[in-house]
């Protein structure tokens, strides 16, 4: 050997005792690297809102109307750059789905038409908590669900609180306003006092006058009567009164004619006997007249007493109609200040029952409810896996393929170095070298994809898809360790536990890739074992095809690249070994 070539070697074999040394570092110290700066990883994550809300006009206490928009209050206030959690993008519903699928964004927060009026609805008498939903897929970042519950729990507290402040705010308004109310109505209250007295005093003066005007009708009656009874008699007092003038007149004329006979005729002797006779019924006559006035005048009399005690009566009345007319003028007047308060009342209750914002028990209790909760997630997750099984099987399963062939690179090495000198084609001590260890992988393959299925609850239907990205990530992965040990020899292995660390670091799966400080996001598209946990994860969640044809992309280009590179490093080695037998068969 050569002396340049021994010195190579030495160096190679220092750079392999410093590699070893430093794995358990690089695990630990990338580790915490990547986990750098974790007060602001959330802020990384992509996230899609799709605000679907429609405007409401609320109608105000005093009548007016405003516009309400609460869905583009929420997008304002989580696109705000000073909002902690996700990286929130406006979108659409379309672009949204598709962008989740693809693993663009990790969850899609959905705003539906109705948000406006169910936080606009704790104002009414059918309180109604505003939903907003929040959907993650498991196909991509199995903790993405329950960081999306978490960020969506503080989002809906933090915009709750404030809608809950609104409607304090509104209700302490509401009791300045009731207030007020009551004050009217208190007002109202007191001119129904007012009217009350001055109606109270009306109808003591309505009495009083009633009373004069009951004694003046009773008086009137009473003298009404008397006069009835008084001239009752009155038309046979007047039916004597012509009979006896008609009498006294015959008679009188009577006797005029038998006094003229008389002088006429002195000597007649008839006209003495009948003179006599006509006096003697004028005599007669005349006592009938005394007593025809006596009846006369006790009737003017029993007139005069009842109209005498008519006019009484009548007096009594006209006196008692004065205090009868401002009784009721007073009794008038409270009574318009009653209707007045009254209706002062009635406006002042009305207005401060309009202020109470529920009516009954039941309408208060579902406010309360609402008021103390007016924002609702729900929270859903697309693809979702719940076995802690499979979600450990994810990265479990590649990272035991790694191992596996780290293992069986270390126990097949390098071709000894007869075959290595032979007169083989090196094609064929390749082939030989990666057939040995493709056997080993893909028996690996066959006891993991088993173990999947038997313990960690993968239904047997994925059997085809999880066998065949299971050997084929074995044969990869199994191509680059044979590369690295015909390069680098026993420390190429050393740099595959290196690169194990770097990749798990880089590695999503459990959480977003995108909480990883710098520079490892940009690593993960680069690495293979990434690759290989994306693949299986989605077979295991059953999402999209994309992730998986990547990554089958991704691992048949680093199997075939580690295999032809194995072939220049064989063909390299072999040159190497030749020329130190050189010397050996020149000494």
């Amino acid at each position: 050997m050569t002396a340049p070539a021994s010195a190579r070697r030495r160096r190679i074999r220092r750079l392999a005792v410093v590699g070893a040394v430093l794995v358990p570092l690089a695990f630990s110290g990338l580790f915490i690297a990547a986990l750098a700066g974790g007060e602001d990883a959330l802020d990384r994550i992509p996230a899609a809102i799709v605000n679907n809300d429609e405007l409401v006009q609320q109608t105000l206490p005093d009548g007016t109307e405003r516009p309400v928009l609460a869905g583009r209050q929420l997008v304002t206030e989580l696109t705000d750059p000073g909002t902690t959690g996700f990286d929130w993008q406006l979108t659409n519903d379309e672009d949204a789905e598709k962008a989740l699928a693809a693993g663009e964004v990790y969850a899609v927060l959905t705003v539906p038409e109705d948000f406006s009026a169910s936080i606009t609805s704790l104002q009414s008498e059918n309180p109604k908590q505003a939903e907003i939903s929040l959907r993650a897929d498991d196909a991509h970042a199995y903790l993405t669900g329950a960081v999306a519950q978490a960020v969506g729990d503080g989002m809906v507290r933090a915009f709750g609180t404030e809608i809950t402040k609104q409607y304090i705010s509104g209700v302490y308004a509401s009791v300045g306003q009731l207030g007020t109310a009551l004050t009217q109505a208190a007002d109202g209250a007191a001119g129904l006092q007012t009217g009350a007295v001055s109606a109270q005093q009306g109808a003591v003066g309505l009495g009083d006058g009633l009373r004069q005007y009951t004694d003046g009708v009773d008086r009137l009656s009473g003298g009404l009567d008397r006069l009835r009874s008084g001239t009752s008699n009155l038309p046979q007092l007047s039916n004597g009164v012509a009979q006896y003038t008609s009498g006294v007149s015959q008679l009188s004329a009577a006797l005029s004619q038998a006094v003229a006979a008389q002088q006429a005729d002195p000597l007649n002797p008839q006209w003495p006997a009948t003179i006599a006779g006509i006096s003697q019924q004028l005599a007669t006559a005349a006592a009938s007249g005394a007593q025809l006035s006596t009846q006369t005048t006790s009737a003017l009399n029993g007139l005069r007493s009842g109209v005498a005690q008519s006019a009484d009566g009548a007096r009594e009345l006209a006196a008692g109609g004065a205090p009868l007319v401002s009784g009721a003028e007073s009794l008038a007047g409270g009574l318009g200040e009653l209707g007045s308060g009254a209706q002062r009342l009635a406006d002042g209750l009305r207005t401060g029952a309009a202020q109470v914002p529920a009516s009954d028990s039941d309408t208060a209790e579902a406010s309360a409810d609402v008021a103390s909760d007016p924002v609702t997630l729900e929270v859903t997750r697309a693809h979702e896996v719940s076995d802690a099984g499979q979600i450990v099987a994810t990265l479990a399963v590649p990272l035991a393929l790694w191992l596996g062939a780290f293992a069986t690179a270390l126990v097949l090495g390098r071709p000894s170095p007869r075959l290595l000198t032979s007169t083989v084609g090196t094609g064929r001590l390749l082939g030989t070298a990666l057939g040995r260890a493709a056997a080993a992988a893909l028996v690996q393959a066959a006891l993991l994809v088993v173990l999947m299925h038997t313990m960690a609850g993968v239904g047997w239907e994925k059997l085809p898809a999880t066998l065949g990205f299971t050997a084929l990530t074995a044969l990869s992965f199994t191509a680059f360790h044979v590369l690295l040990t015909l390069a680098f020899g026993r420390t190429g292995l050393v740099i595959s536990l290196l690169l194990l660390a770097l990749q798990l670091t880089a590695t999503s799966g459990l959480y977003p890739v995108e909480v990883l400080a710098p520079p490892f996001p940009a690593l993960n598209p680069l690495l293979p074992l990434p690759h290989a946990v994306d693949g299986l994860q989605a077979i295991l969640a059953g999402g999209a095809a994309s992730p998986v044809v990547a990554a089958c992309v991704a691992l048949v280009g680093l199997g075939l690249l580690s295999v032809l590179l194995g072939a220049v490093a064989l063909r390299r080695v072999r040159r190497v070994q030749a020329q130190r037998l050189i010397p050996a068969f020149g000494g």
